[in-house]
């Protein structure tokens, strides 16, 4: 990007640009969508957009990084105060994650288009991998032995198809119901759960 200084004004002109790019990838796919339209949609001047973004590509990837930035904090929210626990005292307050895409819908609602942002269908799953691979450790059922890097990988996917099931099904599921059957799956192969991010 252009300036990497942050003001509530330059954040504020962003949001309506990454809004925009939003509603235009969804009416007409990203790769037809061009900065007349989108500065057009914003109702922006050209001069404005670019001293954001160099051209679509950079916005995309901005709206990617704040997205996905949110994405990590809620993650990993509810475990910075209580670092290890058992599963069975997992909650509805332990999964921030899901009320965090919920709040964040018309993002995520991009994964159910074909000519979408670039690299979102797979960079979606790789941050819940990396959040499995660096923040947290899992001891199983029984202290069973297994191999942890495929146990992560294993638990991160699977929990990544059910947010893209909720996800390509509108959001028909309550959030709280969705919470309570992750819970319940999570306790069929987890024992306990350790967070090791920083503080």
């Amino acid at each position: 990007m252009q300036t990497n200084k942050s003001t509530p004004r330059k954040d504020r002109t962003k949001m309506h640009f990454q809004q925009a790019l939003i509603a235009l990838t969804k009416e007409k796919g990203f790769h037809s969508v061009s900065v007349k339209d989108i500065v057009q949609y914003a109702k922006y001047n050209r001069s404005t957009f670019y001293i954001h973004y160099r051209d679509k590509f950079e916005l995309a990837e901005d709206l990617l990084c704040t997205n996905f930035t949110l994405l990590e904090e809620s993650f990993e929210k509810p475990y910075k105060l209580k670092r290890e626990f058992n599963t069975d005292l997992l909650k509805q307050g332990s999964f921030h994650i899901i009320s965090s895409i919920y709040n964040n819908r018309e993002f995520y609602d991009l994964l159910n288009y074909v000519d979408t942002i670039p690299k979102l269908h797979t960079r979606f799953p790789q941050i819940i991998l990396k959040m499995y691979q660096e923040k947290f450790e899992f001891k199983t059922i029984n202290d069973l032995p297994v191999n942890m890097d495929y146990f992560k990988r294993y638990t991160a996917y699977g929990f990544f198809g059910l947010l893209a099931h909720w996800i390509h099904t509108g959001f028909q599921t309550p959030q709280e119901e969705l919470i309570k059957e992750v819970i319940m799956l999570a306790q069929t192969h987890m024992a306990s759960v350790k967070y090791i991010g920083k503080q």
